[in-house]
């Protein structure tokens, strides 16, 4: 049964734009902008409709009122005329109850709305290759960051960019605008290309004009040579444990730097572990994470010492991403891990601006969170399978996995690993023969 309803973005400006929200049923719900906007304290959640306290907004009340019947209306002869009910529909049937057509249709065609329809529908919008729905929160940000900095493109350009001006020519100077101009690095500037071209790939599909340029639209990134892999080894791992600490916040740190090296996982989601994450059986300790960036369910085994013990009588208490961070490299400075080390830190230009410089540095320098789950997959690579190492740190491709840590594929090591096993399995079997 169809279901319309309208609700407010969730934003903290005070004036808001009020959204309709049409279900047709699980995975078939369209939101869209109705083209009125309320003050905050004006609305009524309950109700999910403004509050009826002076005379405009008793006016937007009416107003809501009838695009909700014309929807419904709508709504029941297009489908008893078997026609397709998508976005496109609802926009043009919103146009249809107020008669807006020419300045509409131009905003529709405005880049920088393209992404801001993206965000202000994350919460519903289909996962690519997959049944569920929904943005992640850092899928959010990003689209919210690269709108952002297409609206500074904007700004340099000296003009707005339509869905048609996007050719050769605009992206061409969008790279560079991003690379030379911005200085940022290869790969963050081919993450806003590659934002750039989902953006236009979601217009497609909503099946608004667009150049056909947009298809042949090709991201980057740095070259393999270029990229510097830092993991800490098990023998910095075993220098950072035994090191003296004074401070109750750095030993803290230690513990989670030491868990997150055991089990491989990135640092929001090692920080969001509490003790309910813990599982025992008879002989083994498992910790079960959902990632919230796959959203896969995994579990990883403790077999170290040390780990085991902090988890089961010092568990450590929770911190922020961001001090987890400044934190480390505090850490690490501490527990002299100081090798001179080429890599890339993030310093200031400006006030306003951010930009990673490549250099040699003190190694304390240039970790971070992600040391955790790097340094895991390079410890107990050739060690362990393969694929069983990408089932925990969640990589998709084996290409993807070799590629993080910087590895070249081995064509040996998989035939070692098999003949071992073999030789394994055959002495085993030729054990139990002897005991019978």
């Amino acid at each position: 049964m169809a279901t319309v309803n309208f609700r407010l973005r969730k934003v903290k400006e005070s004036k808001q734009p009020i959204l309709v929200y049409l279900s047709l049923g699980r995975d078939n719900i369209f939101q869209l902008k109705t083209g009125f906007v309320i003050d905050l304290k004006d609305w009524s959640k309950d109700k999910k409709k403004p509050l009826q306290n002076n005379e405009s907004n008793k006016k937007l009340f009416n107003d809501l009122k009838k695009l909700e019947s014309f929807i419904y209306a709508e709504l029941n002869e297009s489908q008893s005329k078997g026609e397709i009910i998508n976005r496109n529909w609802l926009q043009n049937t919103i146009n249809d109850c107020f008669n807006r057509t020419t300045k509409d249709e131009n905003e529709t065609n405005l880049l920088i709305n393209q992404y801001q329809y993206i965000i202000e529908n994350a919460d519903t919008k289909q996962i690519k290759g997959s049944s569920r729905i929904g943005l992640s929160e850092n899928r959010i940000k990003g689209y919210v960051t690269s709108k952002n900095l297409m609206l500074e493109f904007e700004k340099f350009l000296k003009k707005q960019i339509y869905l048609t001006d996007i050719d050769n020519v605009l992206i061409e100077k969008f790279k560079n605008w991003l690379i030379k101009t911005k200085q940022y690095s290869r790969n963050y500037s081919g993450k806003q290309i590659d934002n750039l071209k989902s953006v236009c790939n979601d217009v497609v599909g909503r099946g608004i004009k667009i150049n056909d340029f947009v298809d042949k639209i090709q991201s980057f990134k740095e070259y393999s040579d270029d990229r510097h892999i830092i993991t800490l080894s098990f023998d910095e791992l075993e220098q950072i444990k035994n090191s003296y600490l004074s401070k109750e916040y750095l030993i803290n740190v230690r513990k989670w730097l030491l868990i997150g090296c055991e089990i491989g996982q990135r640092g929001n989601d090692l920080l969001n572990i509490t003790k309910d994450n813990v599982r025992y059986t008879q002989t083994t300790m498992y910790i079960d994470v959902k990632q919230q960036k796959t959203r896969k369910h995994v579990s990883v085994g403790i077999y170290n010492e040390y780990v085991e013990r902090v988890i089961k009588n010092e568990f450590p208490y929770k911190i922020s991403i961001q001090k987890f961070n400044d934190y480390l490299k505090e850490l690490c400075k501490e527990c002299g891990i100081n090798e001179q080390t080429k890599g890339c830190i993030v310093k200031m230009i400006d006030k306003n601006n951010k930009r990673r410089i490549t250099g040699v540095f003190p190694k304390y320098e240039l970790i971070s969170s992600h040391i955790c789950r790097r340094s895991f997959a390079s410890n107990y690579y050739k060690d362990i399978p393969t694929p069983i190492l990408m089932e925990i740190t969640a990589h998709s491709k084996e290409s993807q996995f070799l590629e993080y840590i910087a590895k070249p594929k081995d064509k040996d090591a998989n035939a070692n690993l098999f003949l071992k096993l073999v030789k394994e399995m055959k002495s085993n079997k030729e054990s139990q023969l002897k005991a019978v």
